[in-house]
């Protein structure tokens, strides 16, 4: 998958995962950090 096509993916797929995320710090490290899984995921 070319990388030009990806950023939009992972910037819609973080924009919704920051949105849903807990209130507290530790959840947004778990966001974010399962945000980067997927985003690496799909650029396998």
């Amino acid at each position: 998958m070319a990388y030009s096509r990806l950023v939009p993916f992972a910037v819609i797929l973080i924009a919704f995962s920051l949105a849903s995320c807990a209130n507290t710090v530790r959840g947004v490290g778990k966001d974010v950090k399962s945000t980067a899984q997927a985003v690496e995921d799909v650029a396998k």
